[in-house]
């Protein structure tokens, strides 16, 4: 299973792996011989993947008594939608700036990852439209050819998965049918000078993934 990886690595992917997708939810309290134990190894490794799991911020120990998965808060759900806001917004806005043949390759690009999405909607595959999603907002990221904004789009990846999977398919079918009318209303707005309508419909589409995570 390991294919070669370190027994601590192991370790760490396992646990990660469990507080990204919610089988290990915020609040759990877990503990080195229960990773130890169902991954086959002594507790050494996982001590020391807690360590780092915990200066990622995922996890606070409590000596003797285990692991806490941290919980994501609203101050975190609200700061990560604060920056996608201002980093998609001023990619939205350099999009419709652009000349029209890249403008076209990139809607293209978008149209072609949206629909990877209502397939995976159609297919009842949650983790396959939670991958369509973040696909399509990182495309748009990627248009505006900056790759410092990238680097920091990408950076955010893991808290965003702790967030949106639970504000996907499993809200059931009305939000994601929401989520690909939204995506739509973007790709519609993005022409020549029409900035503003783009980052109005992309404001409305994070306004509502808020609403959706924080039931706010």
């Amino acid at each position: 299973m390991g294919g070669g990886l370190s027994a601590k690595e192991r370790a760490y992917r396992h646990t990660k792996a469990g507080i990204l997708d919610g089988s290990l939810p915020g609040g759990d309290l877990i503990s080195e011989g229960q990773v130890a134990e169902a991954l086959a190894m002594s507790r050494t490794p996982v001590r020391e993947a807690f360590l780092r799991l915990e200066a990622e911020g995922l996890l606070r120990l409590f000596p003797k008594r285990g692991a806490l998965v941290v919980a994501v808060s609203p101050v975190e759900v609200e700061a990560v939608l604060e920056a996608r806001e201002l980093v998609e917004g001023h990619a939205v806005a350099k999009l419709c700036a652009a000349g029209a043949a890249d403008r076209e390759a990139v809607v293209g690009r978008l149209r072609e990852e949206l629909a990877v999405q209502r397939a995976a909607f159609a297919a009842g595959d949650e983790t396959g439209f939670a991958e369509g999603d973040r696909r399509f907002h990182t495309v748009l990221v990627e248009s505006a050819r900056n790759p410092i904004l990238v680097e920091l789009y990408g950076s955010l990846r893991d808290r965003q998965l702790r967030m949106n999977l639970g504000s996907l398919l499993g809200h059931g079918p009305a939000r994601a049918e929401a989520i690909l009318a939204q995506h739509e209303a973007i790709l519609d707005a993005l022409g020549p000078d029409a900035a503003t309508e783009a980052q109005a419909r992309l404001v409305e589409h994070l306004t509502a993934t808020r609403t959706a995570v924080l039931g706010r």
